[in-house]
């Protein structure tokens, strides 16, 4: 059984090793940000290729692979260099399997979480049991805004609705850099500001418009903070998240699939046609995508 090797080169280093016998200049790469995608492919390969010659086993370190989860998120791609070298040892990997609970109404939260691969649904829980979804976070945002907008607390429940990974941050940590009054703040507060567009958003679909089309947005939404095209969901979860019953998801997504738009089986939806879903929904989602774009960048700037 062959040595473990951890090691963590400089970019510079980084930068000489791949050029090796080569022509190419390393001044004319980009190298200066380590957390950008270049960066950390490189190092994979470097690493990987060195442990292959020196027949070594490779083991990637948790700080590789917690840069590799931060440029999976895209706020946190966003952050400028300074404090995205600031915040990388401070952040911890974590797992949401379906269904897990971030925090409830009313409760104090200790972290902040940023999904890479995981989606959550923001809930509004009534007296009765009964709960309704007012917003969805995935690859493109944070869940706990309330930490940083001064309310400490919030009145939604924040649920896991598609099973992955994230990352997650210290609440006081969040506030300390909030207080800054930096570039950090002026991105979370653009980030509430799309957020804020798309709770109204669902509130006048779910008024307004057929249950249809609320499922035509509600897919597209939840697609848009995935990689891929599909999605592990059931009629009777998809049911909670819309507040309707499940006989109608049921009805609505055998007209999505009769029309070609989607593929549904065993708890998975694969979207065949998404530009067809996007003619089918309502103006919501096109208004909510348009804010989002809008306001937040969509490659990481630095």
């Amino acid at each position: 059984m062959g040595q473990v090797v951890r090691h963590v080169c400089t970019v510079e280093h980084i930068a000489k090793f791949c050029l090796l016998g080569t022509r190419a200049k390393p001044e004319k790469l980009n190298l200066s940000n380590r957390n950008s995608p270049l960066c950390i492919n490189m190092m994979g390969l470097v690493y990987r290729g060195m442990a292959s010659a020196l027949k070594l086993t490779y083991t990637w370190s948790s700080v590789e692979i917690l840069s590799s989860e931060v440029s999976r998120n895209h706020l946190l791609a966003a952050l400028p260099q300074v404090e995205a070298q600031r915040w990388i040892p401070l952040l911890e990997s974590v797992d949401l399997p379906l269904g897990e609970v971030l925090y409830e109404a009313g409760g104090t939260l200790s972290h902040v979480y940023f999904p890479t691969t995981a989606i959550i649904s923001l809930l509004y829980v009534m007296e009765s049991g009964a709960a309704a979804e007012i917003a969805v976070v995935g690859n493109e945002g944070i869940v706990g805004i309330s930490l940083f907008m001064g309310g400490e607390s919030t009145t939604s429940r924040a649920v896991v609705q598609s099973a992955g990974k994230g990352v997650r941050l210290k609440a006081q940590v969040l506030k300390d850099e909030f207080n800054r009054a930096g570039p950090v703040l002026h991105l979370l507060l653009r980030y509430t500001q799309a957020l804020i567009t798309q709770m109204a958003q669902t509130a006048v679909c779910n008024r307004h418009h057929s249950l249809d089309q609320q499922l035509c947005r509600w897919l597209l939404l939840s697609l848009d903070r995935l990689e891929g095209n599909q999605l592990v969901m059931t009629q009777e979860l998809i049911a909670n998240m819309l507040g309707v019953r499940r006989e109608g998801v049921t009805e609505g997504a055998l007209k999505l699939q009769h029309a070609g738009l989607i593929q549904y089986a065993r708890g998975r939806i694969t979207v065949l046609d998404r530009a067809g879903l996007e003619r089918r929904s309502c103006e919501c989602y096109a208004v909510v995508k348009k804010e989002y774009d809008r306001l937040l960048p969509v490659n990481p700037v630095h």
